[in-house]
């Protein structure tokens, strides 16, 4: 089971940029992914996820109308839209999976799997 996250990179105060979570070793159909980020010297912070099925996605409250969360089970991808980008958004960006069937966002059981981050940095 891996993920692989990817797309982080350097973009202006206001801008967009799209992180994708690629996974292999099992399919997405069924099972939720969630996004955090970490600053150096502060606690890892949830983003976002989307659970399998029904697609119900969840947004820590400061990314709410800024992000969107989809998912493309036939590349086995997940995508985290980020828009209106501010300074305090810069961290690395890790995607990760419970990998527990069913799992409806946010999760509730720890994180199993994780992908290597991905930087995002916000800065003119």
């Amino acid at each position: 089971v891996q993920l692989q996250a990817c797309g982080g990179g350097l973009v202006q105060p206001g801008g967009s940029l799209t992180l994708s979570c690629a996974a292999s070793g099992f399919t997405l159909d069924h099972y939720a992914i969630s996004w955090f980020r970490q600053v150096p010297g502060k606690e890892r912070e949830g983003v976002s996820c989307n659970s399998a099925g029904d697609g119900y996605t969840y947004f820590a409250d400061s990314m709410k109308g800024r992000f969107t969360i989809s998912r493309d089970n036939a590349k086995n991808t997940v995508y985290l839209q980020m828009s209106s980008l501010k300074p305090e958004d810069t961290a690395v960006y890790y995607c990760a999976t419970d990998l527990i069937a069913g799992t409806i966002c946010p999760p509730t059981y720890p994180m199993r799997y994780w992908g290597k981050g991905t930087q995002v940095t916000v800065s003119s």
